[in-house]
């Protein structure tokens, strides 16, 4: 493998002239900054305000003022404009305008592509703010990175956040498509896919490639701070992720996603037929009945909700002792996988909503 690849970063923004600065100065930061960087602008209404602030920046803008396939055909269009200059072993960094990588970002995940490791993701955190409900969201950040780090570094999805390809993988990839070993089409990316990152993960473990996600590889990215814009953003995730899964069929690779999907639906029947049996023995009898046997599962449920946000800092830790606010967020997620299901079976179309 070549000692020095090159290292080219592509930043797919619409409307983001007020956070694509700060994207930017971190890569420039980087331990091993890139060779260089790439904003790749599509559909932009903001009157040149997101180009303006990239050049500003000092970086190259690829605009594609009529784009079509959104951000997955915005990263299609810009990886046939830069790969034909790059050897399989040269890498690329596709990471979001709101998202901001810590410094060792790129030198960890560069180290880390050994072997059949063919992309790196990131491990992302929820930036401050949002309130509640965006502590709750950091909350539940947290626990995927704790995860993660549980399974020695496994990349679960490859993040639209920030990933690291290798070059040979990506033309793999596009490859396997045109061949019809994979589908989504004849590119990098599918434009038929919800969660362009969900799909691209399928698509390089397909291949025989393992996708990693070291702990220093951890990201800053924009939480939600309405329950509108989660709304929309979990029930964009959680379709895709459902309609990827269709797509690829039961598989090898699929079965413990597969596996996942169930076990969120038996979890969230399971909660709800628990409030159910609850509410009826309040009404009936007036009272609940305590067994030390469940009481002792459900205090050692409490201690693992806690110990798994310890390092969020004691706000976090304080909400998951609490219980219910988690509580009321898993219901509302419980909302978005049925929700989720209910409009993949009736292939109901989904409007991509900018979140």
């Amino acid at each position: 493998m070549n000692p020095h690849p090159q290292l080219i970063a592509l930043i797919p923004s619409r409307n983001e002239a007020d956070r694509i600065t700060a994207a930017i100065a971190a890569l420039h930061h980087q331990t091993r900054p890139p060779d260089r960087i790439v904003v790749v602008t599509n559909n932009c209404t903001d009157s040149d305000g997101t180009r303006e602030a990239a050049r500003d920046a000092g970086v190259w803008v690829l605009d594609i003022p009529a784009c079509e396939g959104k951000k997955a055909g915005a990263l299609n269009h810009a990886l046939d404009q830069v790969l034909p200059g790059l050897d399989d072993a040269d890498l690329v960094l596709v990471q979001d305008a709101d998202t901001v990588l810590a410094r060792e970002f790129l030198a960890t995940a560069q180290g880390a592509m050994r072997r059949r490791v063919g992309a790196v993701g990131g491990v992302f955190y929820g930036e401050p703010g949002g309130g509640l409900l965006g502590q709750l969201q950091r909350m539940e950040y947290q626990r995927y990175a704790w995860e993660i780090g549980r399974s020695g570094g496994k990349a679960v999805v490859l993040s639209g956040t920030a990933t690291l390809f290798r070059v040979g993988v990506l033309r793999q990839v596009k490859a396997a498509r045109i061949a019809g070993r994979i589908g989504g089409g004849t590119s990098y990316y599918s434009l038929a896919s919800l969660t362009e990152d969900d799909e691209c993960t399928k698509a390089v473990k397909t291949l025989g490639y393992k996708p990693m996600s070291p702990a220093a590889c951890t990201v800053t990215t924009e939480v939600m701070s309405s329950l509108t814009a989660l709304w929309h953003q979990r029930l964009r995730w959680q379709r895709g992720a459902l309609e990827n899964l269709r797509d690829y069929g039961l598989t090898r690779v699929t079965a413990p996603y597969w596996a996942k999907q169930i076990m969120m639906g038996l979890g969230a029947l399971a909660l709800l037929v628990y409030l159910l049996f609850v509410i009826l023995e309040l009404v009936l009898i007036g009272s609940m009945t305590v067994s030390p046997f469940w009481t002792a599962i459900g205090a050692l449920f409490v201690v693992e909700k806690t110990v798994s946000v310890r390092k969020a800092g004691w706000r976090s830790v304080v909400l998951a002792a609490l219980l219910v606010p988690e509580l009321l967020y898993d219901m509302f997620q419980h909302a978005v996988y049925f929700r989720s299901l209910y409009d993949a079976a009736r292939r109901r179309e989904e409007r991509w909503i900018a979140t």
